[in-house]
């Protein structure tokens, strides 16, 4: 069955959008009797479900909602390539898809649009989109590594890594930059959202009010 490319990409786009939206942190609190929403910095995302249940609880959920970026790209990539499509199509499904993950992640309709920060989930989208966001996103996570694990702040830390996304797309990518805009583009935004939903974190963190690893729920 062939569909009309607009079809194609919306159908991508929705699909992302309803596997982007499963609540992971939110169905782990709930096996554990506990509402993360109700709890710690009350954020469904693995920092807070670290927080409040403990760190292999908050791996996990790292894990899942990594993944829920990390497989539509893949799927969409791989599929796109058997079907012999141009780098242009490929490269709108990739962003439909990763798109849809991430804005299924932070407004989940299982919880009146409203979910977590994006971080994770952008993350399985950048490792997904094989080679041109995989290298420098993985340096990037690097980076988050050593903010977070130096100043003791994951929000910090996932600023940074966001913020030093893009310069790396383009340093890594210099030569195929005039072709890859759309790829670009979507860092931007995805760079932009990330931070615009870590605005209270920026704002404890002018006031040094912010959580620090290791402080208890609540703290």
């Amino acid at each position: 069955m062939n569909l009309h490319p607009a079809i194609l990409l919306s159908l991508i786009g929705l699909g992302a959008y309803v596997v982007g939206a499963t609540p992971w942190g939110m169905i782990i609190g709930s096996l554990k009797g506990i509402d993360p929403r109700r709890a710690g910095s009350g954020n469904i995302g693995a920092t807070n479900i670290a927080r409040i249940l403990g760190r292999r609880w908050g791996y996990a959920c790292f894990a899942l909602d990594l993944a829920k970026g990390l497989v539509p790209v893949l799927v969409v990539g791989i599929w796109v390539d058997e079907s012999a499509h141009s780098l242009v199509l490929k490269q709108w499904a990739w962003i439909l898809a990763g798109m849809g993950a991430v804005l299924g992640h932070i407004f989940t309709f299982w919880l009146g649009f409203r979910g977590g920060k994006g971080v994770a989930t952008a993350l399985g989208v950048v490792i997904g989109i094989f080679p041109y966001f995989t290298w420098p996103g993985l340096i990037a996570f690097g980076i988050w590594i050593v903010v977070t694990l130096t100043l003791r702040y994951v929000s910090l830390g996932s600023i940074v890594a966001a913020v030093s996304f893009v310069p790396l797309f383009v340093i890594m990518n210099r030569q195929q930059l005039t072709e890859l805009w759309p790829l670009g583009a979507f860092a931007a935004v995805v760079m932009v959202l990330i931070i615009v939903k870590h605005r209270a974190n920026i704002r404890r963190l002018i006031a040094g009010t912010e959580n620090k690893i290791g402080n208890k729920a609540g703290k």
